[in-house]
């Protein structure tokens, strides 16, 4: 099933998952480092009047952040028709819509906007990062001592580890922003997840019955 980009951001609403992929060395070097089918995600942001927005991570800053009013590398909230744009005719990349249901709530989008205050303008990571960091999220953290029968972690502690963050990768930014809406288990470190945990070919395992919907390919005009 495809869409094009117009009916697909009519369609789309904050927590809904936008998944790309690409064919460039780079886009390859990230799926290959990540063990991933994809190579970026963003998350939308869909409030009141206001167009369409796109959270995520990048290295480059053609679009400007809405947040800070710059043009900015990294953790970035942009237009979201302009970066499906950017995506698709500037880095030569498919674009692949997924939707939460059920929707996001008003404490959801409350949770999302004091996540983008936290993380918007935190660095990308360099490809060398990105590689160890992939395979740090992947070997069990060690118990710390006097932790034992401790209570889970709650949303400060989620918070804690937002503002931690000294570089952020484009998935951990959705992770992040899904664990502050309740939708993924606080204390699984953010760099667990890679583009390819949004795939359906992956269960991210989400709270409460939410899931998300299979893959809707997303047709881009040529500019």
């Amino acid at each position: 099933m495809s869409i094009s980009l117009d009916e697909a951001v009519e369609l789309t609403r904050t927590g809904d998952v936008w998944v790309f992929r690409g064919r460039s060395v780079p886009d390859r070097a990230i799926q290959l480092t990540t063990n991933s089918p994809v190579n970026h995600v963003g998350m939308a942001v869909v409030l009141d009047d206001m167009p369409p927005l796109m959270w995520h991570a990048e290295l480059g800053r053609s679009l400007p952040d809405l947040w800070s009013g710059t043009h900015q590398r990294g953790v970035q909230l942009h237009d979201l028709r302009d970066a499906v744009c950017v995506w698709a005719n500037r880095y030569g990349q498919r674009a692949w819509l997924r939707q939460l249901d059920p929707p996001a709530d008003s404490e959801m989008e409350r949770a999302v906007l004091r996540t983008v205050a936290r993380l918007d303008g935190t660095p990308f990571p360099s490809t060398a990062q990105l590689a160890w960091r992939w395979v740090r999220g992947r070997v069990p953290a060690l118990p710390r001592p006097g932790r034992v029968g401790s209570r889970p972690a709650n949303t400060s502690q989620a918070g804690a580890r937002e503002r931690a963050l000294e570089t952020a990768y484009c998935a951990e930014v959705v992770a992040v922003t899904y664990e502050a809406m309740g939708l993924l288990p606080a204390g699984r470190r953010p760099n667990w997840y890679d583009p390819g945990r949004f795939w359906s070919g992956d269960d991210l395992g989400l709270a409460s019955g939410a899931r998300l919907g299979a893959e809707i390919e997303v047709r881009v005009p040529s500019r």
